[in-house]
């Protein structure tokens, strides 16, 4: 039999509790939640079983239709609502941060300016860094739970998402009794888990907050089409494909000169390559020309490199299908182009 740590996760971990939770998010509004559980296809009879379990995909559907409908990422459990693209805003205000530890302690600073009832703070002592959760006001009872656990989470995930890397954690503790789904934070939050402690954290090697963060405003566009994944997955590099494409194809020009040497180098299959491409409203030639395009602006503005070694640079035959393309992309001829800049 494989080890606990190497077993593969079930398919569905998330707690049904946390689906009750959101479900008292809309009472507490006056509102149903009927038509976001229909979205998530979880029944009143399923929604009513104690120890029933949802999935990844019925968490994510179900969080973001609630957020969406009630216009409030928080769900109900702080005194103020933060409206539908709070949390974005917060991951786009650390994106020029120089590296995690500064990204991560602005975000919790800036958490406060939307809500005061809790606080957020990172520190490092001894090679560990906590990011820890303090309630200074009572959450709801019947959101308490799934309010602090979704804040951790997505702090740990866009910390991982940052870096694009994932972060170990060594521990995770929780300002509460053991749930009666207490074995679901081992997928939650994989390391050690401690219950009953006097505030909510997570801890994780310190280094981590030394890296450089990996991401641009074109990454968190895609990103923030699909927020909600790195919060209820367990982080795995990029789920999206798109912005791995476009670094595969921007530093590894000379390796995807084709579809399935692409593919290969990416860890999948020609087809999944167009599928998931497909499914993120994206295409491989898209991607390529939105390189090239990128790469001969640039050289265009920092060289003064001739318009036909530009051409030939990023990938051209010839100098006059490439001022064509260009134009049909810019607007204005590589000439012109260089000139206005």
């Amino acid at each position: 039999m494989p080890s606990a740590a190497r077993r593969p996760a079930p398919a569905a971990v998330t707690p049904m509790a946390f689906a009750r939770a959101i479900s008292a998010a809309y009472r507490r509004q006056g509102a149903s939640p009927g038509a976001a559980l229909a979205l998530a296809q979880i029944t009143p009879a399923q929604l009513g079983k104690g120890d029933a379990r949802i999935t990844s995909r019925q968490m994510e559907a179900l969080s973001a239709a609630a957020m969406q409908e009630l216009d409030d990422e928080g769900l109900g459990a702080f005194r103020r609502k933060l409206p539908w693209g709070s949390y974005g805003m917060l991951a786009r205000a650390s994106l020029t941060a120089p590296d995690l530890g500064v990204a991560l302690k602005r975000w919790c600073r800036h958490h406060g300016l939307l809500t005061d009832d809790i606080a957020l703070s990172v520190s490092a002592s001894g090679g560990v860094a906590t990011v820890t959760l303090q309630e200074l006001r009572p959450l709801p009872p019947e959101l308490r739970e799934l309010s602090i656990a979704f804040v951790l989470r997505n702090i740990h995930g866009l910390a991982c998402w940052y870096v694009d890397s994932r972060i170990p954690l060594q521990e995770a503790q929780f300002p509460f009794d053991a749930p009666a789904h207490a074995d679901a934070y081992a997928y939650m939050f994989p390391g050690a888990q401690r219950f009953g402690a006097a505030s909510a954290a997570i801890r994780f090697d310190a280094q981590y907050l030394a890296l450089p963060l990996r991401r641009d405003e074109k990454a968190l566009t895609q990103m923030l089409q699909r927020a909600l994944s790195i919060t209820v997955l367990q982080y795995r590099r990029d789920r999206l494909l798109v912005p791995q494409v476009r670094q595969a194809l921007s530093a590894h020009p000379a390796q995807v000169h084709s579809a399935e040497a692409l593919a290969s180098l990416l860890n999948v299959s020609a087809r999944t390559l167009h599928r998931q491409l497909k499914e993120e409203g994206a295409s491989l030639q898209q991607l390529k020309d939105e390189v090239r395009l990128d790469k001969a602006k640039d050289l265009l503005w920092r060289t003064s490199r001739p318009v036909k070694q530009v051409a030939e640079t990023v990938g051209f035959r010839n100098e006059k299908s490439f001022a064509r393309a260009f134009r049909q992309w810019v607007g204005v001829s590589p000439g012109e182009f260089r000139r206005n800049g």
